[in-house]
């Protein structure tokens, strides 16, 4: 049985991937979920994570994303977009969940929602958009470790017009800013990069231990 380092060390950014190849809605629905759990910022979760499988649409976003193949080739991209607007409304929404998940009074949780409001305001529009941008990563990474531990290829990417992708799809319209994107598929037999040995910094270099 596969360990969680030795998926980590088979996965590796595809560069090709088997058009012809589809993830299973069972597995799909595996990734979907790990994202939902992801950790953010006091749970808050900032973003929206759009996943597109419309041909036609991606052909658009391909364009957008300088001819990168891996777009319209994978079987879903992942879209991350950072909420621009975060802020009391946000937080009352969430207050609301925890009170109807932990079945909390939301009066108990008052001193947890003025934090978090307060916080936020505090924040320049550009810190705030960074803030939640940064939040898209971490809930990128959980996915890139949740399609390893189903033997599904991921290609994390940054290389793409984000005003491009937030016009195509009506993103700035929703307060929303495509901030990474990932695709999802299997690799073709043909991506010789599957083959290279994975080059990472060494323990000694990487980690300081104070």
């Amino acid at each position: 049985m596969s360990t969680l380092l030795d998926n980590l060390n088979w996965r590796y950014a595809t560069k090709k991937f088997d058009a012809t190849k589809k993830i299973s809605s069972a597995d799909l629905k595996t990734l979907k979920e790990a994202v939902r759990l992801s950790a953010s910022s006091y749970g808050l979760q900032p973003y929206k994570v759009i996943v597109v499988e419309n041909p036609e649409i991606r052909e658009q976003l391909k364009a957008a994303a300088y001819g990168q193949t891996q777009i319209t080739d994978a079987s879903q991209l992942f879209i991350f977009a950072n909420d621009l607007n975060a802020g009391a409304e946000s937080v009352d929404a969430y207050i609301k969940n925890i009170s109807e998940t932990r079945g909390v009074p939301t009066d108990a949780l008052a001193g947890f929602a003025d934090m978090m409001k307060g916080t936020i305001a505090n924040l320049s529009q550009e810190a705030k958009n960074i803030w939640t941008s940064k939040q898209t990563y971490i809930a990128l990474g959980t996915l890139l470790s949740a399609a390893s531990e189903l033997k599904i290829d991921a290609t994390p990417m940054e290389g793409f017009n984000a005003a491009a992708f937030n016009e195509i799809l009506g993103l700035d319209k929703l307060g929303l800013n495509a901030s990474v994107i990932a695709t999802v598929g299997y690799r073709h037999g043909e991506d010789d990069t599957q083959h290279y040995k994975k080059v990472r910094k060494s323990n000694e270099e990487l980690f300081i231990t104070i």
